[in-house]
């Protein structure tokens, strides 16, 4: 059975820069803010949150089914998904358009500044969701405005149970509308910050939403995650990775491993524990590279 993994199929270009952030950024001085950085390390890897979420999801030995829309650019990340046994029946190719961009900078610290550019992402709104034997359940992952509410809109009427994971796209939607996600969706997943935003935005607590849904995992970075289900909380304590190297990613691997957990059938704390040991790998390491973990009993 296969996760239908909706978002954004993206190239990343990811700089390092040598110094801290808060060092070069004066606080007094925003209003006429002018910096550069110099980011001697530089690399280009195939990203977004559907292609990040389906390559760490395919590690683990999920059936990913990413849903997402490619520019005029975006022939080698088709090539990139083929060759990783990923099925590209759902991605689509725009034309006169580039595929979306992130440019990353991350300082000493593991701060970031990032810039996006959508580009054919903002099309997706004309992938539709229907019901089909083979796909048990999906996520809605940071994308176009419009592709996020219809693709709800859609998952609730296939009566796909799907995650509601909101990340940096969160700040595009009121209250009202945050709300409506949570009633349609059967999971939510943020992390801390965006957590905070949520409950601030709804007005509902943590304990209000986790009664909702089937379940609420908010992901603490090294200090593990919460999952909430039915107003209670679990912690589900952190993996320490062997050396903190590059975090850019790290949240859709946990996402991948969550997947994997659904489809198996397992507990919202077994596959946050699972989330957290394929997080800590990712963070140990620079760009995509093939892994694998003893499944958790």
């Amino acid at each position: 059975m296969a996760s239908l993994i909706c978002g954004s199929l993206a190239f990343d270009s990811i700089m390092t820069f040598e110094g801290r952030f808060a060092e070069q950024i004066l606080p007094d001085q925003l209003h006429i803010l002018n910096v550069s950085f110099l980011v001697p390390a530089l690399r280009r890897d195939f990203g977004g949150c559907a292609g990040n979420i389906a390559y760490s999801l395919k590690m683990l030995g999920g059936h990913p089914l990413p849903m997402a829309t490619l520019g005029s650019d975006g022939a080698d990340y088709l090539k990139r998904l083929m060759s990783l046994g990923i099925s590209t029946e759902f991605v689509r190719q725009v034309e006169d358009t580039y595929t979306a961009q992130a440019m990353i900078m991350t300082d000493r610290d593991n701060n970031q500044i990032t810039a996006f550019h959508p580009g054919a992402m903002m099309q997706a709104d004309a992938l539709r969701i229907e019901k089909r034997a083979d796909i048990k359940l999906g996520i809605i992952s940071p994308d176009g405005r419009d592709a996020m509410l219809l693709h709800a809109d859609q998952f609730k009427a296939a009566d796909i149970p799907f995650v509601f994971d909101p990340g940096q796209g969160l700040p595009m939607f009121d209250g009202s509308e945050l709300a409506r996600f949570i009633d349609q969706a059967t999971w939510v997943t943020v992390n801390d910050y965006e957590g905070k935003m949520l409950s601030d935005r709804t007005g509902l607590t943590h304990a209000e939403i986790s009664r909702r849904v089937d379940g609420l995992i908010v992901t603490l970075g090294a200090q593990g995650c919460e999952v909430w289900v039915n107003g209670e909380k679990t912690v589900v304590p952190p993996v320490k990775a062997l050396a903190v190297v590059d975090p850019t990613g790290c949240g859709d691997a946990w996402r991948g491993a969550l997947l994997f957990g659904l489809e198996q059938g397992w507990s919202l704390a077994r596959c946050a524990a699972l989330g957290n040991h394929v997080g800590a790998l990712k963070i140990a390491q620079r760009g995509p590279q093939n892994y694998s973990v003893e499944v958790l009993s």
